[in-house]
């Protein structure tokens, strides 16, 4: 391909971005972002006040001390700490309309989603579509911010993750589920539950074994966060689950991610490494309790809100 018809091949690709946003917000007309470049960008970033502001775990002492020496996870190594540090820092970051690094990783997300070209308003119903509880996705990003937005960036960029990405989302629209499709299971509240629930493991420390184990922080956040989502997407697939089982496998799936961390992790090493078509259906689960009235966005009736301050 020539120069001059790659570059007007460009130009006309940001025309129709920006054409895309006509009837709402203006269109974002922005490159991609790759997780590392994003990331990049968050490890030079000014998030020196998101740091202090971080809740260090509490000391034990006494027979409670003792007690967790003999039989509780180990304690993150040192040099792991600054990456921790920065993953929590993530998490207090909110949306900024003012930064383009962040509308760079919210455009990525909704193309490589929706299979488009082009671009989006910034404000709209398409994030509903993608199961969002409004026109703003920054609203639903409460106690975990842009770690969340960062999560499901990794999620739609890896090569081998992106499939299952795709996989999961066609699941969430798909018109067997009863009633309206997004309402039955909303994609980008669900991802967002499950980065609440990673984060809420490694600030308990049942993650510091495996930190640890691969001297890597961010990167075993994303594996957990991607064999969840493995773990839900089978079960709702396999078992046909609708939104009044959604409280039922949010608890069961955050005390695995919790007690059984290795376990999850080495179910999404055996799925990449023989690929999604290998799937069989899924155990048997425990029949699920009737729900009145369901909320995605506080993880039901879990331990709380994330406390990471």
């Amino acid at each position: 391909i020539s120069e001059e018809l790659q570059r007007a091949r460009e130009e006309w690709e940001a025309v129709e971005e920006i054409r895309s946003g006509l009837g709402g917000a203006p269109a974002v007309a922005a490159a991609p972002i790759s997780f590392r470049e994003a990331l990049q960008f968050f490890r030079t970033a000014e998030l020196g006040e998101r740091r202090r502001k971080l809740r260090a775990p509490r000391r034990r002492q006494g027979l409670a001390a003792l007690l967790r020496f003999l039989f509780g996870p180990p304690r993150l190594q040192p040099q792991l700490r600054g990456e921790q540090e920065l993953a929590l820092a993530m998490a207090q970051c909110a949306l900024d309309d003012n930064e383009s690094v962040h509308m760079r990783i919210l455009q990525t997300i909704y193309k490589k989603l929706t299979r488009s070209r082009l671009g989006c308003p910034r404000y709209g119903a398409h994030w509903e579509e993608l199961g969002f509880q409004g026109t703003d996705p920054g609203t639903d990003l409460r106690g975990t911010g842009m770690l969340a937005l960062m999560q499901l960036l990794f999620f739609v960029m890896d090569p081998q993750m992106l499939p299952l990405a795709l996989d999961i989302f066609r699941l969430s629209q798909h018109e067997t589920q009863a009633g309206p499709p997004m309402v039955e299971f909303p994609f980008g509240i669900m991802s967002v539950n499950i980065t609440r629930i990673v984060l809420q493991a490694l600030r308990e420390e049942r993650l510091s074994r495996e930190c640890n184990r691969r001297q890597q922080v961010i990167a075993v956040l994303n594996d957990l966060y991607a064999a969840a989502f493995l773990r839900l997407y089978r079960t709702w697939k396999g078992q046909h689950k609708t939104i009044a089982d959604s409280c039922f496998l949010l608890k069961e799936l955050e005390l695995s991610t919790k007690r059984k961390p290795k376990q999850l992790l080495k179910s999404l090493e055996a799925f990449v490494s023989r690929g999604p078509t290998a799937e069989g259906p899924a155990p048997p689960s425990p029949p699920s309790p009737s729900s009145r009235e369901l909320s995605f966005t506080g993880l039901c009736d879990l331990e709380g809100e994330l406390r990471l301050v």
